[in-house]
């Protein structure tokens, strides 16, 4: 036994040594580990502002109060009469937490280290709990993400969930610039979770996110959403678009959906609702591609404003009949008439005089079956098929704006061309980002590229002004100013799509204002559906960016010989 007892002692001996001599160091940088703690900082996730600075998107700031439980107990309140430990805090905390006494103390007490007591308080919710120095009881910041405009803009500015992450729109294409960098307190604490005041404690700060600044403004996208929703609902419809977009520039001054949501409650929102029909909406344009087929022709030297054609209800070519919207008598139409009596036959006589592929090399330029890099998420480039395929009748439907398909904002852009002498754009929905100093950094934005020459888009901006008559009977005139557009019609397997796509002032081009309803019912013409809608958008649009009439009116030109 003193054998035994004697090796034991040697050993725990030996063992005591190596623990508080030789190996101390390490032993003590182990025991350091297990009592500090590490605690999050979280960073305010930058603003999101229109072009005037109208806020769109915040975080505010919020606080998540936890507890050690096992420490609650030692809390002595200096007013005596509260009593101690548990109950006291009980009856501190009931009155500034909203809870009943049996609430709070149930939430008070036990042996759990840490427990939430309540998450997302305001600032001023946490001073008054911790102003009562309750040991045990903590708070860690963090941050809630606001909408103050609601829906308008939602379908642009995207949402962030509860978690934090941002799940859409701009919020997640750049969320790099927004969320900033969360920072770290670190400390000591002993067994019962207590701080250890004298260990040593480390705070790296938190930098907040830098804001981002939109081309957006906001009263023009209110004003977009509550006409595109009236117009939506007048004619029973399933959805719209509007597109303002600011020729010289590519901004995009406002980009409405129908229906949209409210990104505070993105939840009770249906997830096919939760996107952007403006980029990702893909269809026919029909008539409005008709411009681009007039361009090319115009382009290549092969027509004029005057060019004549006799045309027929129907027409065959190669064997494929086409035919116009409305039955008619044999015309005599100029190409202006033909664009202004939106024949489709006409249009094929005029497409016939290039070739395939001339037309084809016409609407890449133009961005057609290419996304606009626009810098939003779920874009999509539409279809627009090789010339190898454009068998049959497809090479005469394209002429129409049949047989490949575009997005709202590639349309827009691409009709808005024609007013910036024929340089396409890139649209654009941000302007930079701004630091906590207010200095603004510029986004970087792709040069403009040319889609056809000045003459030619000088030609289709008076072909366009020929087509809208600026007086009170016009669904798309607007009052005091000269304009120009082109109405569409298409049909596909949810309808009926109907557009009307214009600019103004049309003599000296600045704004482009593209309406589309989708999911019409029965064949409803763009100048009955979207016309009216553009021309009330457009009237507000010009009036608040304080753009003054040219004084030039309209121009009328022939239509028939």
């Amino acid at each position: 036994m003193l054998a035994l007892m004697g090796g034991a002692a040697v050993t725990l001996g030996g063992r005591l040594v190596w623990v508080q001599g030789l190996d101390a160091s390490a032993r003590a940088a182990e025991a350091v580990d297990q009592r500090e703690v590490d605690r999050t900082i979280a960073a305010l996730r930058g603003e999101i502002v229109d072009r005037n600075g109208a806020v769109l998107a915040r975080s505010v700031e919020r606080y998540d109060l936890w507890v050690n439980q096992m420490q609650v107990s030692d809390f002595e309140p200096d007013d005596e009469e509260l009593g101690t430990g548990v109950k006291a805090a009980a009856k501190v905390l009931s009155p500034l937490l909203d809870w009943d006494m049996d609430e709070a103390e149930k939430q008070l007490t036990g042996d759990r280290g840490f427990v939430y007591l309540r998450k997302n308080v305001e600032p001023d919710v946490r001073e008054a709990v911790m102003s009562q120095k309750i040991p045990g009881i903590g708070s860690d910041r963090v941050s809630q993400r606001v909408y103050p405009a609601g829906k308008i803009g939602a379908n642009v500015i995207g949402f962030v969930g509860g978690d934090g992450k941002s799940l859409g729109g701009a919020e997640l294409m750049y969320d790099e610039n927004l969320r900033g960098t969360d920072g770290k307190t670190s400390y000591q604490r002993g067994a019962g979770g207590q701080v250890i005041p004298t260990a040593k404690q480390t705070t790296k700060e938190a930098v907040d996110g830098d804001d981002l600044v939109l081309t957006i403004d906001e009263n023009l996208q209110w004003k977009a959403q509550e006409v595109l929703a009236d117009t939506v609902k007048k004619f029973n419809a399933d959805a719209g678009s509007a597109v303002i977009y600011n020729v010289r520039t590519g901004e995009l001054l406002a980009l409405a959906d129908y229906p949209t949501f409210d990104p505070n409650e993105f939840g009770k929102t249906p997830a096919d609702q939760l996107g952007n029909q403006s980029l990702s909406n893909v269809f026919e344009p029909g008539s409005t591609g008709k411009l681009l087929t007039v361009a090319c022709a115009l382009e290549k030297g092969k027509v004029t404003p005057k060019s004549e054609y006799t045309i027929p209800y129907t027409m065959d070519f190669d064997g494929n009949r086409i035919k116009d919207s409305h039955h008619h008598e044999t015309q005599r139409l100029t190409l202006a008439g033909v664009l202004k009596e939106s024949s489709n036959v006409g249009t094929v006589q005029i497409a016939r005089t290039v070739t395939n592929e001339e037309r084809y090399s016409t609407l890449k330029a133009f961005g057609i079956g290419e996304k606009t890099g626009i810098g939003l998420p779920g874009e999509s480039g539409g279809i627009l098929h090789p010339v190898s395929d454009w068998h049959g009748r497809m090479a005469y439907t394209i002429a129409f704006g049949q047989g490949y398909s575009v997005t709202p904002i590639q349309m827009t852009a691409a009709i808005g061309a024609f007013g910036n002498d024929g340089v396409r754009m890139q649209p654009t929905v941000v302007a930079g980002t701004r630091d906590e100093n207010g200095v603004i950094t510029a986004a970087t934005t792709a040069k403009g590229v040319r889609a056809c020459s000045s003459d030619t888009a000088r030609t289709v901006r008076a072909l366009m002004d020929n087509d809208v008559d600026d007086d009170e009977e016009s669904n798309a005139a607007v009052p005091n100013y000269a304009v120009g557009g082109k109405t569409g019609t298409a049909e596909s397997g949810a309808g009926y799509t109907a557009s009307f796509i214009g600019m103004a002032p049309i003599d000296d081009p600045e704004i482009a204002v593209g309406v589309f309803v989708y999911g019409l019912k029965t064949f409803l013409s763009g100048n009955t559906v979207s016309a009216p809608a553009f021309s009330e958008i457009m009237q507000y649009t010009l009036q608040s960016q304080g753009i003054a009439p040219t004084g030039k009116k309209g121009r009328t030109l022939e239509d028939e010989w």
